[in-house]
């Protein structure tokens, strides 16, 4: 335990060696890291039970960095895999994604060619036990962790496949690279498609190498597909909208509380094509680095932009050394697009204890420059130049997801075909959906619509107010018509169900590729997408050319 003089000597070096500090703050700091020390100082002499002192420190510093904003984190030793992870998309592993069901995690997927697959372990096997030790009851989180591990290390994992069989699987473990790009590939013979899933160092070089590979195959225009895509390193974003335009473009400038912060960031290597119609995709979970690539290249009106609002993350962050093997990611700056927009949805910043970060009010707000005089605004994440209005997900369909119902039917169904038709070309049958229906109806689950739920509130006023018994009778053929019913609303939505299902089975056979090839029938996105690149005219109209 560092005693207080010298806590109090670091604390003075610190301050001395940050000239910005103003007097009051400098004392602060001292003052803050002197009580710290004392506080530690007292639970290590005279706390009524020996103390866990690296847990309790690591608790305190996850508390004050929660205080700022989601992105300032601290990395323990312990857990640098995962910082590791963020930045490569690389571990050591099996290669499987996994799910909680009950007491025990299941094997979600396999990645295709993973040591996961190789060794015959396949989506719906529920874990038993790794290397002797029962995985009962335990968390992911902890699953995850017995089942990574240095590559060339073997692991013992015991299984229940089929809800039946038992069987134990060796699987020798190995360094598990996570595809920046799990898809790309011609959804017709003009148009290509890149889903790229993350921005980890080699992000922009697997974007390239698909984008040569399409234009090789026939691609006259290109959709990009940046949904769900959560961000990574600012650096990849640049990269990859420097495919698109000019050399020497500025893309993002960075402003922070630090001056050596403020910085300005230009594409510098020649484009692989300037001309060739590009629509990306965005949605509400399309943000960081995502937004830099969706948000620049709508500036620049080098792409129309098709999808929902994305989720408004303008912040830059970045990792430090600590001692001991550990790291600290943290904010350093807002970044702006080249209109000078910032797409940062929440104010963290002076908010008070307890209180949830706010939106930008709507009289922050102001209104950008596209290059070709378009209006884009700031605060509210990148709004696409095409609006897809997706209807939400059914009360019914949200509940099986989440009760793993689609799960357990695809895992039954794979059970009983051995094969089935192409990603591109397979969808369920009538009969098949009927004995979808049959499974779901012998389920015992409860849930409740939107439309019930305001109804009773309704009735509460109307009781209130003394108007309930004038539409006592209304009232009841209202609930009638919105009380759930398993069986009505698997007929109401069975088009969103049947997709769901679909993609799910698709998956047990021909892994992520399969799910993304799938995904292209029905979906709202593509559909809009393609209906802006087949048609020049609607495609110019939106950037303004």
């Amino acid at each position: 335990m560092i005693n207080t003089i010298k806590k109090t000597a670091f604390a003075v070096v610190l301050f001395l060696s940050f000239n910005s500090f103003s007097q009051s703050n400098g004392f602060e700091v001292i003052r803050s890291l002197e009580l710290m020390d004392q506080i530690y100082e007292h639970l290590e002499k005279y706390y009524v039970d020996d103390i866990q002192t690296g847990a309790l420190s690591k608790t305190a510093i996850d508390a004050m960095l929660k205080k700022l904003d989601p992105y300032t984190v601290y990395y323990h030793e312990s857990n640098i895999e995962d910082y590791q992870l963020m930045t490569t998309g690389q571990y050591g592993g099996i290669g499987a994604l996994i799910r909680t069901k009950g007491d025990f995690t299941y094997i979600s997927e396999p990645y295709e060619g993973k040591p996961a697959a190789k060794s015959g372990l396949k989506a719906g096997d529920k874990i038993i036990a790794i290397d002797g030790k029962s995985m009962e009851k335990k968390k992911s989180s902890d699953v995850s962790t017995a089942l990574k591990g240095p590559k060339g290390t073997e692991i013992s994992i015991e299984i229940e496949r089929n809800g039946t069989e038992r069987q134990t699987i060796n699987v020798e473990r190995d360094e598990i690279k996570l595809l920046d790009v799990p898809y790309s590939g011609m959804i017709d013979d003009k148009i290509g498609y890149i889903r790229l899933r993350s921005f980890t160092r080699t992000a922009s070089s697997e974007v390239k190498k698909s984008l040569l590979q399409l234009k090789e195959e026939g691609m006259e225009s290109l959709v990009f597909d940046l949904r769900g895509n959560g961000g990574g390193l600012l650096i990849e974003a640049i990269k990859i909208v420097n495919l698109f335009v000019p050399k020497g473009q500025v893309i993002v400038t960075t402003k922070g509380r630090v001056l050596e912060e403020n910085r300005v960031y230009k594409t510098e290597y020649a484009p692989i094509d300037l001309n060739i119609p590009v629509v990306v995709l965005v949605n509400e979970g399309s943000a960081s680095a995502s937004e830099i690539v969706a948000g620049s290249l709508q500036d620049l009106d080098r792409a129309v932009i098709v999808g929902t609002q994305s989720f408004g993350k303008g912040l830059v962050q970045r990792t430090y050394d600590l001692d001991y093997g550990s790291k600290m990611k943290l904010t350093i700056a807002k970044y702006y697009t080249p209109s000078g927009r910032c797409v940062q949805r929440l104010e963290y910043y002076d908010k008070l204890d307890k209180d949830a970060a706010e939106e930008v009010p709507d009289s922050l707000i102001t209104i950008f420059k596209t290059k070709n005089g378009r209006d884009v605004i700031d605060g509210r994440g990148v709004e696409p130049d095409s609006l897809v209005n997706q209807k939400d997900f059914s009360r019914l369909t949200v509940t099986m997801l989440r009760n793993n119902h689609f799960f357990d039917y695809a895992t039954r169904y794979y059970y009983s075909h051995s094969t089935i038709a192409k990603a591109e070309e397979f969808s369920l049958t009538d009969e098949e959906y009927a004995d979808f229906k049959a499974y779901i109806l012998k389920e015992e689950f409860t849930y409740s619509t939107a439309s019930e739920e305001m109804l009773k509130k309704m009735k509460k006023t109307a009781e209130k107010e003394g108007f309930y018994e004038d539409i006592k009778d209304k009232y009841d053929a209202l609930m009638t018509d919105v009380t759930p019913s398993k069986e009505r609303d698997l007929e109401k939505f069975e088009k969103q169900i049947k997709a769901i299902l679909a993609n799910e089975i698709v998956s047990r056979y021909y892994y992520q590729k399969g799910r993304a090839v799938q995904s292209f029938k029905n979906n709202l996105f593509i559909e809009k997408a393609l209906e802006i690149l087949r048609n020049k005219s609607t495609y110019n109209t939106i950037l303004g050319n």
